[in-house]
């Protein structure tokens, strides 16, 4: 095994619908993975289980850590002081301030496309990276956040940090019915498969990367909603489902969220 195949990956969120599908697609790859989470994550021995609001069980966590995957949050739009605040805001200092202590090389961080919630239903033309932030709430006001605090790592501790802005990845069979019925939802669907190639591929890619934002969705059924060609030039990711493909994950086994 190579030194890079060495270098231990933290997921943390490992037991969600995207979590699980990123640690597959590493140990498929030869990687070593660590998770973190509040409970177990299926074939993932090498496991820390704690919260977002432990900083001690954070740092235990990022210990020998080469990259950083974060995913663990509140997923959704949610009460802002018991929930976004402790988990996105609070649980974002955390986690950074772990990774820098952990000389964690790089960070990939899941922001979401609701960042620019507004401007996607306004236009035709795909949004670039480089889109004005016009965040559909909380839940991505505190994406938001996580994006500029990103940032200042990799400014004032050179720290290679990714940002990416993540299509719908339903969690639930009643998210999986809504997008059905919804064209626009389609355009923006992220299967959980092609979320573990994304993740697996920006973890991957040779460095250095600097501080990057990109965004990550399966094919459009309608119209391309957001540029996916940075994270293909950048990382080599291409999306390989379009909906409905990978819905029998959620269907059939129904996770829970990162």
């Amino acid at each position: 095994m190579s030194d890079m195949a060495n270098e231990l990956i933290l997921v943390t969120g490992s037991s969600g619908r995207i979590g699980q599908a990123v640690v597959r697609e590493l140990q498929g790859r030869g990687r070593c993975v660590r998770g973190f989470d509040l409970v177990a994550t299926p074939n993932l021995p090498d496991l820390v289980i704690g919260t977002l609001t432990d900083p001690a069980a954070v740092a235990r966590a990022m210990h020998g850590v080469h990259t950083l995957i974060h995913l663990a949050a509140t997923p959704d739009d949610n009460d802002f002081l018991t929930h976004i605040v402790p988990n996105n805001i609070i649980g974002v200092h955390h986690v950074l301030e772990a990774a820098h202590a952990a000389a964690v090389k790089r960070m990939i961080l899941a922001s979401s496309g609701q960042v620019v919630w507004y401007d996607r239903m306004r236009t035709r033309t795909p949004l670039g990276v480089d889109a004005a932030p016009t965040p559909r709430y909380w839940y991505a006001a505190a994406k938001m956040f996580l994006e500029g605090a990103g940032r200042a790592f990799h400014e004032k501790f050179g720290m290679e940090v990714i940002a990416v802005r993540l299509g719908w990845c339903p969690r639930t069979p009643e998210q999986v019915e809504e997008i059905r019925v919804t064209d626009w939802a389609q355009d923006v669907y992220l299967s959980p498969n092609d979320a573990g190639r994304f993740f697996a591929c920006a973890a991957l890619a040779p460095g250095p990367i600097g501080f990057q934002v990109v965004y990550a969705t399966s094919k459009p059924v309608h119209w391309l909603r957001y540029d996916l060609e940075p994270a293909n030039r950048l990382f080599g990711f291409a999306p390989q489902e379009q909906w409905p493909q990978g819905i029998e994950i959620v269907l059939g086994k129904n996770e829970r969220g990162a």
